[in-house]
């Protein structure tokens, strides 16, 4: 039988302009070949930059106007290479659809749900609007979204990130199509939501009989969901074979490479493996990582910490929510306390609440949080713009965080000139030379443009602008958390290294549990504003108390763990 999808010898350039008369392209993909065959879920697998969603979306024509492909997509026997804008047009969302990694720029945001799982129904199928609103409402409730009847009503911003993908598979499942590609459909998502979504889709891959192209640069995703992986690299195709192989007996270094870097549950190692070290055979061996000082000062005494915010309610009403409730918690000198929970636990409200920087919204923030002798929150303007000074916040986005019009070099100097460090631009452009040194970046980056780095290059240049000011605190709000796992592991032993050499304590807010393992000292579980248990990171890995943190634990994604024959 012939597979559902065949990709034979495809090639990607892109077109980048004349030079002397010549038109430049740049090689994407360079001759890619693999099938999906009915009914399975084929993974493809890499790091960015790999080719993966330039492959997945050269089959769709989904690819800006300038890229050239060759080679053949057959689907169901048919070259889409040469089928025409129309023909496309019929087949993107009936026959082939499309889950992309963020929902908010695939939903139209000034349209309700409702008219956004209708259009395709009404447009493919030609079903009246009548129908194509019952199948809708039948679909929200298929995909586990509450209330489907109200929530199509709803717009795209009243709905948390994992029902917006949600709704994003709700879309894409209207017409029942043959493939559904699925582009990084969980890395946004808190651990317990990408369980939901990866379990979900393979409910509905077996409910509707459909093929699944699967993309991911994590191992321990794919293996859990893949009945056949591709392995991809700088465009071509290193490796594919069944889940099981690839897990047991992977044949190319770089898959096993990938297949090492990944933080670890179960070992304890004082660096994590860097891919490229691994393929040169540079490979960190297992030491476990030195253990801290548990007498060391404390930086950071946090007592009754209480966040809220004032909700509308109503014409004239409003309504308090409490966003963070009574935290208690101590952060040592050199430490690093991780902070873990769902999204809307309160992670994220905890570090913004700690450096001031939810005020303008509204909203009360209350209790205790002594920082080199002075309380926090009892601060004036004055000797708050000196707080900022020694704690430092890096954000999740390294996209968003750094301005686009500044160079690099302008980016480092402009903290230094706002607190008065260096004696003159001279010294200070030194300074920011030496960091980007520290952060494994050299002197050319100060004259280049945020978008010319990849996202692990500009993360570490966040990192380094914290760093011009000598910080003692460093707050990582989801810092690794878009990133693949070759870029995190660099980044995560960047952090230990700066950690080690300056003395530095780190709040490390994240999802992933594996990852706050490998940095934390000790862990802080959050639900719903609360600590629900603290600990040891050790100690809480090895013995949760609590059933939530359990439910934390499972729900991390382990990889290809064998499944006995029914």
């Amino acid at each position: 039988m012939s597979p559902l999808l065949s990709i034979q010898d495809l090639k990607v350039a892109f077109r980048m302009g004349k030079v002397a008369g010549d038109m430049q392209r740049q090689l994407a993909v360079k001759g890619v070949s693999f099938e999906v065959p009915e009914n399975s879920t084929v993974a493809l697998v890499g790091e960015s930059g790999s080719g993966k969603s330039v492959t997945a979306m050269s089959i769709l024509n989904l690819l800006p106007s300038n890229a050239e492909r060759s080679g053949q997509i057959l689907f169901q026997g048919r070259d889409l290479l040469q089928a025409s804008q129309p023909e496309m047009q019929m087949l993107r969302g009936k026959e082939i659809a499309c889950v992309f990694q963020d929902p908010m720029s695939s939903l139209n945001p000034v349209f309700t749900v409702a008219t956004q799982i209708c259009e395709p129904l009404i447009k493919h199928l030609g079903m009246s609007r009548k129908q194509a609103l019952v199948r809708a409402e039948e679909l929200l409730n298929e995909v586990g979204i509450p209330d489907p009847k109200r929530r199509l009503g709803s717009y795209p911003h009243e709905m948390s990130g994992g029902q917006q993908q949600r709704v994003m598979i709700a879309v894409a499942l209207a017409c029942a199509p043959k493939l559904l590609i699925a582009d990084e459909p969980t890395t946004a998502l808190d651990v317990t939501i990408q369980r939901q979504v990866m379990d979900l889709l393979a409910r509905l891959k077996e409910t509707h009989k459909m093929s699944l192209l699967f993309i991911s640069h994590d191992l321990g995703v794919v293996g859990e969901v893949s009945d056949h992986v591709v392995v991809m690299r700088h465009g071509e195709v290193r490796e594919q074979a069944p889940v099981a192989q690839i897990f047991a007996q992977p044949q190319d270094a770089y898959t096993r490479a990938l297949l090492a870097c990944r933080p670890s549950l179960t070992e304890s190692p004082a660096r994590l493996t860097v891919i490229d070290d691994f393929i040169a055979g540079r490979s960190s061996s297992a030491t476990p990582a030195r253990p801290k000082d548990a007498n060391a000062p404390v930086v950071l005494d946090v007592r009754g910490l209480k966040k809220s915010f004032w909700l509308k309610r109503g014409v004239f009403g409003r309504a308090e929510f409490q966003a963070v409730r009574g935290v208690d918690f101590q952060l040592r000198k050199g430490h690093t306390l991780g902070i873990v929970g769902e999204s809307g636990s309160g992670k994220t409200t905890l570090g913004l609440a700690l450096l001031r920087l939810h005020e303008p919204g509204g909203g009360t923030a209350s209790g205790e949080a002594r920082f080199g002798g002075q309380d926090l929150f009892s601060l004036d303007r004055q000797a708050l713009q000196a707080m900022r000074r020694r704690i430092q916040v890096v954000f999740q986005n390294p996209y968003a965080s750094l301005n686009p019009r500044f160079t690099i070099g302008q980016t480092l100097r402009e903290p230094m000139e706002i607190h008065g460090i260096g004696s003159d631009t001279a010294d200070r452009t030194a300074r920011a030379v030496a960091l980007l040194q520290k952060v494994g970046l050299d002197e050319a980056a100060m004259h280049k443009y945020p978008h010319e780095f990849s996202g692990g290059q500009r993360q570490r240049i966040a990192i380094a602008r914290c760093l011009t000011l000598q910080p003692e605190v460093l707050v990582l709000d989801e810092a690794v958390s878009a990133l693949d796992v070759s870029v995190q592991a660099q980044v995560l032993n960047l952090l230990k290294d700066l950690q080690d050499e300056f003395g530095l304590s780190y709040l490390f807010i994240s999802h992933d549990l594996a990852v706050v393992k490998f940095i934390s000292d000790e862990v802080l579980v959050m639900q719903n504003g609360a600590v629900v248990e603290q600990a040891a990171t050790a100690e809480l890995m090895a013995a949760p108390r609590e059933d939530y943190t359990r439910r934390l634990l499972g729900a991390i994604p382990r990889g290809y763990q064998g499944v006995a024959a029914a």
